[in-house]
């Protein structure tokens, strides 16, 4: 009878231990890594601007920031998960502490759209290191992200739009304010 070992058969296991099919790169690994950084430091800062929002009594766009907030936080789960089930192990850097008080609305709205376009900007890059090193298993991977990432920036883009257009006039925000907490 024939004996089997990982060695015989060309196994090959990740930094965890698991069984990989296909080694990641070592570059498009590290930018997954900070990808997730990036998103978790999001999800710190949108709850931030969530509480800073409560204290000014618009829980309508306190409420959205901390739906947000949570939606970052999914979004590092996800990548880290990916990393999982590439048989690598997850490395969490320390997220840094985020921006705690605003001007004015628009300035926090202008943030979130600036984050939202470097998240973009994040996935774009990793989506091109995954084709140049033909990692389909991560582009695939990034394909939804990519869709969903779009819609966000462009749902920041709309808010921001609004936001501007009230010209810090308390009555327009709390207009505002009330659209979003029906949301």
């Amino acid at each position: 009878m024939q004996s089997f070992t990982e060695s015989s058969i060309g196994l090959n296991l990740g930094p965890s231990g698991r069984a990989i099919a296909q080694p990641m790169d070592v570059d498009i690994l590290e930018a997954l890594y900070q990808h997730t950084s990036l998103e978790r430091v999001s999800s710190a800062q949108y709850l931030a601007m969530s509480l800073w929002l409560l204290e000014r009594e618009l829980r309508g766009f306190s409420a959205f920031f901390k739906k947000e907030s949570l939606a970052e936080l999914e979004h590092g789960f996800n990548f880290a998960k990916y990393l999982i089930a590439r048989g690598q192990s997850v490395v969490l850097e320390e997220v840094t502490k985020p921006i705690q008080d605003w001007k004015t609305v628009d300035e926090l709205v202008a943030l979130s759209f600036q984050m939202e376009a470097d998240v973009t900007t994040s996935v774009q890059q990793l989506y091109s290191m995954a084709e140049r090193a033909n990692d389909t298993r991560t582009t695939v991977f990034l394909d939804p992200v990519i869709d969903e990432q779009i819609k966000s920036e462009d749902e920041m883009a709309y808010l921001l739009g609004k936001v501007r257009f009230a010209n810090n006039d308390p009555s327009a925000l709390f207009i505002i304010d009330n659209e979003l907490n029906n949301i």
